[in-house]
């Protein structure tokens, strides 16, 4: 009896735990120009493709020849897309999947000057300097890696000047690496001899 009790009183609550929540808008992926999609459309094989963004951020699919797609998130695509399918099938449903992205220019990290190959870079949550670095290969070896810098345009249309020490980063010191966000411009100068 009494180890019964004992092990009554060793049990503990339940644990609750909150639902997921959605991403902040700003973690949100915007479709943007060179982005390759799959278009899904349920219990409609002829229906379902792959597409690339056109430069002019528009797709085509079957039955609809031209859409929107640049700017919108792959849901708000794939509501748009169930809307202008609606009048050909019956109860649509369409899922949107960035196969390959590159991301709007408002979601891009651009990489200019002496990067070993300067080209933007889509931003990804949590991304940092050394992140950015990664992929654009390092610094060359006219680099004046100690002298780049960010540019970080404000949501109040101001603009933001960041000092980044990236030869300093690139040989371990983890205090220099700093935080992207989309939009940011990475400006690395040649040195002078």
């Amino acid at each position: 009896m009494m180890a019964v009790l004992l092990l009554g009183a060793c049990t503990t609550a339940p644990t609750v735990t909150s639902a997921p929540t959605a991403a902040p808008a700003s973690e949100r992926y915007i479709i943007g120009p060179g982005d390759s999609l799959e278009i899904y459309v349920r219990d409609n094989p002829n229906l379902t493709t792959t597409v690339p963004v056109r430069p002019d951020g528009r797709i085509s699919i079957p039955l609809v020849q031209s859409i929107v797609a640049a700017g919108k998130t792959p849901d708000e695509l794939a509501d748009d897309l169930q809307k202008d399918l609606s009048r050909y099938i019956r109860d649509p449903l369409v899922t949107v999947i960035v196969k390959s992205f590159v991301g709007a220019y408002s979601q891009q990290v651009r990489v200019v000057g002496q990067a070993a190959q300067p080209r933007a870079v889509p931003y990804r949550s949590g991304m940092t300097l050394l992140d950015v670095m990664i992929e654009v290969g390092g610094l060359t070896k006219f680099a004046a890696g100690n002298r780049a810098k960010i540019v970080r345009h404000l949501p109040d249309g101001q603009e933001k000047t960041i000092p980044v020490r990236l030869e300093d980063l690139m040989n371990g010191s983890v205090k220099d690496n700093v935080a992207m966000r989309p939009g940011d411009i990475l400006i690395i100068p040649e040195s002078l001899f």
